[in-house]
């Protein structure tokens, strides 16, 4: 879904849900009242299709024109028990008439499919939020299951919210009883029947979500069509009973966004497209070798739906296989990819090292999540910093690139191609689950804005011999950027050895040699701590004498946080890391300005522990390892205490 945009940049309002006073809506009794943005959290059990649900909504919210973040959580197990609450899946919508950051800090509505849904989310609701209940699945076994004595329904614990308890399962039977369904088939359609309802509730675009079901259950009319009317029935619902008196419209963001078409995206979406985008700036097939990982698998789906552009996708028979297939590819002349996460990191470690040896470009994509081990599958993280840092024998030093929002992951992606290809070196690209699974609305690029990443084979000798015999040297280097040469196998006159064991400079035979040893480890140093990285760049409006220092998914967050703080009348600086090995080389000279720096991170301080090791400076640490993103009131009360300190 895309859209047309035309405007300036706005400042995000954050913190507060602002309204205008209630209007008659047109063309009905019913009122509406103008939001400047709106919070909603879908949850249920993992049956019940709230990642769907939160999808379409999505979607129709893009197309409208409005800013929006989301945040899916899915539960840790593949099929945790029915209405437990391991079993919980949300989605978390944050839309709004201006520029926002973060998928909101805490939902003004939340829709509870069942009981387990309503305990594991209501702590997040504020005093006076909507909650909007499924009574049919308040049944005594159920609610025990979850620890429910009495039903919250009715003994006065949700006093303090606007509840509207509204049968979701039984009026979906009744709007589907002339499809002849079965009863388990039809109850299937109540997250339809939900995203009906807040259809209406909040003016959302439905000519969309009815043309995807569609066309999603195309082999099925039936079922496509029973989708449709109960998403009507839903919206139908809204417009009739007495129980909603009110609709809101939150409109368009119309300064949010600079000129050009937009359109909502994910980031593995988003990280796919710039792979694929990077391989035809740089004119090489590009190869994916890859093993199924939570949460990067969606990357591998994606691409090999693009054969149409060059793109080659192995599913291996395991992590080594995968990375082992793709630095092949690299040393065939591709454009080398494996994607995984940070258990798969672990497996690829050899062949990392070997590719380090090797001196080919490749791209190893680590969509982070929470470890150590298996540790949490669905939840996001950013532990594997150190990991990309050092996770292998000897010296092996690989550039790390972070994206920063879920659109971000397109550019990041062609930044990691360009320094791959320039410098012929595997480059890490970090990014999380937060990012992989969220969405933001992107605005598509021109062509012609993008860089141009072609690179040259070699096609003969490049070296001359005291004798005069002009001989192909595979390790003699570029003296600005250290690469050595690629030369495609096949090239006549260009054959060479490679292998995992240390290279003689220049010729690259096998040498035991203490001294050409020591030379080639600190050559590959060198080559990376010279690689051209642009300058971090520091947003300091008021003269601040505090940093907050962030790196990858933590950038909304801590921007939300920042602004709160500067709206409230306080200072603080800001200044976000792409580029974590090497470090841009302003960095040191930014860290000096200030007396205090904060680095908030979704780990246990492996930034912090890089520049303090590095700059020599008393960074704090501020981190947090539970699965979620940070809050962005959280991290504003953590700045205004160091701020005042």
């Amino acid at each position: 879904m895309t859209s047309q945009v035309s405007s300036e940049a706005g400042e995000a309002l954050v913190g507060e849900q602002r309204s205008a006073p209630a209007t008659p809506h047109h063309g009905t009794e019913k009122e509406v009242r103008r939001l400047d943005r709106v919070i909603i959290r879908f949850a249920g059990d993992s049956g019940d299709g709230m990642q769907l649900t939160g999808d379409r909504f999505t979607s129709e919210t893009a197309s409208f024109g409005n800013d929006l973040s989301t945040l899916p959580n899915f539960p840790a197990e593949i099929r945790a028990p029915a209405g437990t609450l391991p079993g919980v899946s949300s989605f978390q919508l944050h839309f709004a008439d201006h520029d926002i950051l973060t998928p909101g800090d805490a939902p003004n509505v939340l829709v509870a499919m069942n009981p387990a849904a309503l305990r594991a989310n209501i702590g997040d609701v504020p005093r006076g939020g909507e909650v909007i209940v499924n009574t049919d699945e308040f049944a005594k076994r159920a609610m025990a299951k979850v620890g429910y004595t009495t039903s919250p329904l009715e003994d006065g614990s949700l006093e303090g919210y606007r509840v509207h308890p509204v049968p979701l399962t039984t009026l979906t039977l009744e709007a589907l009883k002339d499809f002849g369904l079965p009863r388990k088939e039809a109850e299937r359609s109540k997250n339809m029947f939900a995203l009906g309802l807040l259809s209406w509730m909040y003016h959302r675009p439905t000519e969309g979500t009815e043309t995807f079901l569609r066309r999603k259950f195309a082999k099925k009319p039936e079922i496509a069509e029973a989708n449709v009317a109960a998403f009507r029935a839903g919206w139908n619902f809204g417009e009739t009973t007495e129980d909603f008196a009110v609709s809101y419209e939150v409109a368009p963001a119309t300064r949010a966004f600079p000129t050009g078409t937009y359109r909502n995206i994910s980031g593995n979406l988003a990280l796919s497209y710039g792979l694929v985008a990077a391989a035809r700036q740089a004119d090489l097939p590009l190869y994916l070798g890859s093993y199924p990982i939570t949460p990067a698998s969606d990357i591998l789906h994606e691409l090999s739906r693009h054969k149409n552009f060059g793109v080659r996708t192995f599913q291996a028979e395991d992590e080594i296989a995968g990375i082992g297939a793709a630095l092949g590819a690299a040393f065939g002349g591709s454009l080398a990819v494996t994607t995984t996460s940070g258990p798969g990191v672990a497996l690829k470690s050899e062949t990392i090292g070997l590719a380090v040896s090797l001196e080919l470009p490749l791209l190893i994509v680590d969509i982070q999540r929470g470890g150590p081990s298996t540790g949490l599958p669905t939840k996001t993280e950013q532990a594997d910093l150190l990991q990309a840092m050092y996770g292998r024998n000897g010296e092996a030093p690989v550039p790390v690139v972070a994206p920063r929002t879920p659109g971000d992951c397109f550019d990041a992606a062609l930044e990691a191609a360009r320094i791959a290809l320039t410098y012929r070196t595997p480059v890490f690209l970090l990014s999380d689950g937060y990012l992989a699974n969220g969405s933001e609305p992107w605005r598509i690029p021109d062509v012609e804005e993008l860089p141009d990443l072609r690179t040259l084979f070699a096609t003969g000798p490049n070296h001359t011999l005291a004798d005069g015999t002009e001989v192909f040297w595979p390790y003699k280097r570029d003296p600005e950027t250290l690469a050595r040469p690629w030369a495609v196998p096949g090239t006549p006159g260009l054959e060479h050895r490679i292998g995992g064991i240390e290279k003689q400079d220049g010729t690259g035979n096998i040498s035991y040699d203490p001294a050409n040893h020591e030379f080639m480890v600190r050559t590959r140093q060198a080559k990376i701590d010279g690689i051209e990285v642009s300058d971090v760049e520091v947003d300091d409006p008021d003269g601040a004498g505090t940093l907050v220092l962030g790196w990858g998914s933590t950038y909304g967050p801590i921007t939300a946080a920042v602004r709160r703080i500067r709206r409230e009348g306080g200072a603080v600086a800001q200044a976000h890391l792409r580029h974590l090995n090497p470090f841009p080389k302003n960095l040191g000279e930014v860290l000096e300005r200030y007396g205090k720096v904060v680095i908030p991170e979704m780990n246990l301080g492996q930034l912090a522990t890089l520049v303090r090791a590095k700059y020599l400076v008393d960074a704090r640490s501020h981190t947090q390892v539970n699965g979620m993103p940070f809050k962005a009131e959280q991290l504003a009360a953590v700045l205004k205490e160091a701020i005042d300190a």
